[in-house]
């Protein structure tokens, strides 16, 4: 998230005018130091940054990372947007030799070293692109991280927005919710790569990164399920585009480009051609202090930091960004690719990193520049092609060629992968081994996203419901994780490897039905009356247009009302809301399952709506708490 060094409050006018002038400042700084060959050259490190979920007992998510982070007390680890969210910082590594390898156990280190920390709070850590058991519930304000600048992010998001955030996203199921806070963002965990290179071959290697990142990503994903919805095969780009879209209604008709995006052209001025882009076109956010005089410092030949410059592109997202850095003194550039989603294994992470290397070092030297053998909105087609469909994809390639993500990956990519990683130096057996990865991947047809799906698929056969799904499947898949074999040699999760799975019924909101049938006040009887009969409904919510629970009717109202003596005529004119019961007994998808339980009983009802605040949110009936008593019985007899 970048610098932390900002107040909560919104900048003052004032305070936002010498942010913006030390931001042109830096700007002027970084143009005076390509010039002047003050940049870091001849030389090529790669990094990661791994992000992950902490969970509890039963899966969910665990605000604990705070907790974790003092109990660790070790400065690679950091602070994310949720309290639920823990992120770690690897060393930077020289690309050569075994830096793979090395790399993948200082990962393997860390990851273990936070399994441990979480293990001491009763929690555990996972590695997934979007943690499947979580619900709207859990992205509250109050799970937010307590540091000033993520509270400053969300209220500068909202200030320059006007309101609440929607999002809309299509998959095998669609997901439309409004959300009045940032915290959407927090749904997603990545595995974001680093690689540096020099001021010169920057242009050339951004725009390789550009045009590899589709089937780089398309062997990768692992996010397909968001708050109980299948949707795309890496969810994460969709749903992160949308978290912090800041674009007023009036900006979104003009079609201006969102804070996370692909980009719209080719790279061809270097680094600080994308940095004046995004600061002519992104407002300034925040504004923090900026103590250095980084045009003077560069004169004074002394690497600046460029604090303002490094803030603002901290609250500019795109896929592939430039990154400005200071090491030893010493001034680089990197470019951060963040596309990759968190897990499913480390071994999987390390195959992803390493096929996007390998294509970054191969990619020049088999095709030459990409701005000459492809067009950019290819590039940015196929990026979109590969978040909704993975290996399903199809992409329009080199010269226009069109061809599957899996025939491109095995039979071209990941050979020129090989090529670029052993002209780099890298181990062969490394190589041979992160690729192998890949390749089986990919001819397997089987990503962390597939795998979760199929999953979730053999789980609904055997009966369970969808809490106990997602449930069972974040349990299997840290237990696979654990093991460390890459997700195409795993069996799909069955709900028979589930522990403990009384704990997807703790909560209404956990068990509740969401896909219900209902009826408008104004309906006639008999509309109500014929979907209680179709469906073997004994109970239908009221709700207006709004999604508003406004009543209830039940085979009881309908019953008293047939008893009546009526003309035809009279009956048919007769409307829902003449017979509903408008004083209905409801709960919050937070009710524990206990207390629901009580109310079904104290006051002698067979259903309860749950809402949230008015709106109809879902539904539990007697029959359900029948279901889970039996399994209950059936589980104490074994």
């Amino acid at each position: 998230m970048g610098e932390q060094a900002v107040n909560e409050n919104l900048p003052s006018p004032e305070e936002m005018r010498g942010f913006v002038r030390a931001l042109l400042r830096d700007v002027d700084a970084l143009g005076l130091m390509l010039d002047g060959g003050q940049i870091e050259s001849g030389i090529r490190r790669i990094g990661v940054e791994q992000e992950m979920f902490v969970v509890d007992r039963d899966f969910r998510p665990a605000p604990k990372a705070l907790e974790l982070m003092e109990a660790m007390k070790n400065p690679q680890f950091t602070t994310e947007l949720a309290r639920f969210n823990l992120e770690f910082n690897s060393m930077p590594h020289e690309w050569r030799g075994d830096c793979l390898r090395t790399l993948e156990k200082e990962i393997a280190d860390l990851y273990g070293m936070a399994m441990h920390a979480a293990e001491a709070q009763g929690c555990l850590v996972l590695l997934a692109g979007i943690l499947p058991t979580l619900q709207q519930d859990d992205l509250g304000l109050e799970n937010m991280t307590p540091m000033p600048r993520y509270y400053a992010l969300n209220n500068a998001l909202r200030a320059l927005r006007g309101g609440d955030f929607h999002t809309h996203i299509k998959g095998i199921d669609e997901l439309t919710l409004t959300h009045d806070n940032v915290m959407l963002e927090a749904c997603n965990t990545s595995f974001q790569v680093h690689f540096q290179v020099g001021p010169s071959e920057f242009a050339k290697l951004y725009n390789v990164a550009q045009a590899v990142t589709a089937p780089v990503l398309a062997a990768a994903v692992n996010s397909p399920v968001l708050l109980g919805q299948r949707l795309w095969s890496e969810t994460r780009i969709a749903l992160f585009q949308q978290s912090v879209d800041a674009r007023s209604a009036a900006h979104s008709e003009r079609g201006q480009r969102t804070r996370v995006h692909f980009g719209d052209d080719w790279c061809h001025d270097g680094v600080i051609e994308l940095f004046r882009e995004d600061i002519a076109r992104f407002r300034t956010l925040l504004a923090g202090k900026v103590d250095e005089d980084s045009v003077a410092l560069v004169r004074a030949g002394i690497a600046p930091q460029l604090t303002a410059l490094r803030m603002h592109n901290g609250t500019v997202y795109r896929w592939n960004r430039p990154c400005y850095g200071v090491a030893d003194g010493k001034a680089h550039l990197r470019i951060e690719n963040r596309v990759l989603p968190s897990g499913p294994t480390i071994a999987d992470e390390m195959a992803n990193a390493a096929f996007f290397f390998g294509l970054m070092s191969g990619m020049l030297e088999e095709y030459g520049p990409m701005e000459q053998v492809m067009d950019f909105s290819d590039a940015k087609g196929n990026f979109l092609a590969a978040a909704r469909r993975g290996l399903n994809a199809e992409f329009h390639w080199l010269g226009g060629e069109t061809i599957t993500a899996r025939e491109l990956i095995t039979k071209r990519l990941v050979p020129l992968a090989e090529k670029g990683l052993a002209a780099s130096g890298i181990d062969k057996d490394d190589v041979d081994r992160y690729l192998g990865i890949i390749d089986d991947r990919v001819r397997q047809g089987v990503t962390g996203s597939s795998w979760t799906l199929q999953s979730l698929a053999n789980m609904q056969k055997e009966g369970g419901s969808r809490s106990e799904r997602t449930r069972t499947v974040t349990q299997v898949m840290i237990q696979r994780q654990r093991s460390g074999d890459p997700v195409h040699t795993w069996k799909v999760a069955s709900l028979r490897e589930a522990e403990g799975w009384q704990g997807s019924f703790r909560t209404v909101g956990q068990f509740m039905m969401t896909d219900l049938f209902t009826v408008r006040p104004e309906d006639i009887v008999d509309l109500a009356a014929t979907l209680m009969q179709w469906e073997r409904l004994r109970h239908v919510p009221v709700e207006d247009d709004q999604g508003n629970l406004v009543g209830l009717v039940s085979t009881a109202e309908l019953l008293k009302l047939i008893s009546r003596e009526f003309e035809q005529t009279e009956l048919a004119s007769y409307t829902i809301e003449k017979i509903m019961v408008k004083d209905v007994i409801t709960c919050t998808p937070e009710t524990s399952t206990r207390d629901a339980l009580e109310l079904l009983r104290r006051h002698n009802v067979g259903c309860l709506p749950v809402t949230r605040g008015k709106r109809l949110v879902g539904l539990i009936t007697d029959k359900q708490f029948i279901d889970v008593a039996a399994r209950l019985l059936d589980e104490t007899a074994r």
